[in-house]
């Protein structure tokens, strides 16, 4: 993925950050993990979040 997965803008969400392209908060993908969600049922309820940005920013979190 060339794309950048994070945003952090000031005029988007008050530069929380974001998933790229999107006003979804990276911080709203992990809680819904860490309540026992599905990557599934997140990207249901956000569907301007791609498997790719889901998928590419959990491998950063793991490198």
């Amino acid at each position: 993925m060339d794309k950048p997965i994070i945003s952090i803008s000031p005029e988007v969400m008050g530069g929380t950050p974001v998933f790229a392209g999107t006003r979804v908060p990276i911080q709203t993908l992990l809680d819904y993990l860490e309540g026992g969600e599905t990557i599934d049922n997140f990207l249901e309820g956000f569907p301007t979040v791609t498997r790719e940005q889901v998928v590419a920013f959990r491998r950063m979190g793991a490198a």
